[in-house]
């Protein structure tokens, strides 16, 4: 199960309370105040894992919950301080916070729902990078400290404050270093599964991929890089129609996009229309995305009409680079690599 978005709770811990209470020993039947103060309670911090490529372990418990603070004691003994709660998030994980007049209606509440305001608060993107999520209460004060030469016996203590609290929304944005873009049918799932060890269902009709499915391709040298394996796009996608948004988020933080182009237009499409629909799309979502690098993956060469349509396509997009592939028979896969090691290849 691939989680890409999730609403969670989270609760830092209250401080304890401050404690009143007076030596009373033997030979010491007056001594003056040893109220000890009270532990702070635990954060709610959440932590970058690049061991993590999804929100999957927030799925069947969504909430984040920090221990309390221990109330102080007798002998001017402290409380012991709560324990913190850390949780962990993939790279590239906004945070958001759901304001609401109160935590009750904000539990309601879903994310598509009118009338719920989202405020981004972190944006995790670098390993081991932690966010305060909820910080802990402060303990409160024994009668220790209010002794005075005036006041000798002091009954007074502060209690602890509330640890924070809140319902947040977390959205995982990068999940691979290159993203497959194209419409369904287009051979994504095929190229990926010839690519990598990632093994998606392929099938013959449209939506075969419901969730982002990442690939790891090893170059050799311990080199690899991830590639995505992203729902397929229609037409009017920015404005959210079939998986829209839900696929688009995920492209805002590739590194590069892989445009899969059916050139053969097996599907009664045509692939010169094909690319400038997926690039309007992508540019109607954010302008940023324009502006990413992006090359072509001309796919399905092995069926009849691919070669006289690339000539046509080559010709209308002569500055773009396209590399000719079969995902099916694996031809022109060589290439491929040879070009994601360059521009994306790292050390394991």
């Amino acid at each position: 199960m691939f989680i890409d978005h999730i609403r969670i709770y989270a609760k830092a811990g209250d401080g304890g309370n401050g404690h009143v209470s007076f030596r009373r020993e033997k030979f010491v039947p007056r001594g003056g105040p040893d109220g000890g103060d009270g532990g702070c309670g635990g954060h709610v911090i959440l932590k970058v894992d690049p061991s993590t490529d999804n929100l999957r372990q927030y799925h069947f418990d969504p909430k984040l919950i920090a221990e309390n603070g221990q109330h102080g004691s007798k002998y001017k003994r402290s409380g012991r301080g709560g324990k913190t709660v850390v949780g962990k998030v993939p790279p590239g994980t906004v945070v958001y916070r759901a304001n609401a007049d109160n935590v009750q209606d904000a539990v309601k509440l879903e994310r598509s729902e009118e009338g719920i305001d989202l405020e981004p608060v972190a944006d995790l993107t670098e390993e081991g990078q932690e966010f305060v999520l909820c910080s802990g209460g402060v303990g409160g004060k024994g009668n220790t400290h209010f002794k005075t030469s005036t006041h000798q016996t002091p009954t007074e203590s502060t209690p602890g404050t509330e640890g924070d609290r809140g319902v947040y929304y977390l959205e995982l944005r990068r999940i691979a270093d290159a993203g497959l873009v194209g419409f369904p049918n287009a051979g994504k799932s095929t190229l990926i599964s010839k690519l990598s060890h990632a093994h998606p269902k392929v099938a013959s009709y449209p939506f075969t991929t419901l969730q982002p499915v990442v690939g790891v391709v090893e170059f050799g040298d311990f080199r690899r890089c991830t590639v995505a394996d992203i729902p397929g796009l229609i037409e009017g996608a920015h404005e959210n129609r079939g998986l829209g948004h839900e696929f688009l988020r995920h492209i805002t933080r590739c590194r590069t996009l892989l445009f899969v182009i059916d050139m053969a237009g097996s599907e009664g499409r045509d692939p010169i229309s094909d690319l400038e629909i997926l690039r309007k799309e992508i540019r109607e979502y954010d302008e940023e995305l324009g502006d990413f690098p992006w090359i072509v993956l001309a796919n399905k060469m092995d069926l009849e009409g691919a070669d006289e349509k690339l000539k046509i396509f080559q010709a209308r997009f002569p500055k773009v680079k396209i590399i000719p592939i079969s995902a099916e028979l694996e031809e022109g896969l060589e290439p491929l690599k040879e070009y994601l090691n360059e521009e994306l290849g790292y050390r394991a």
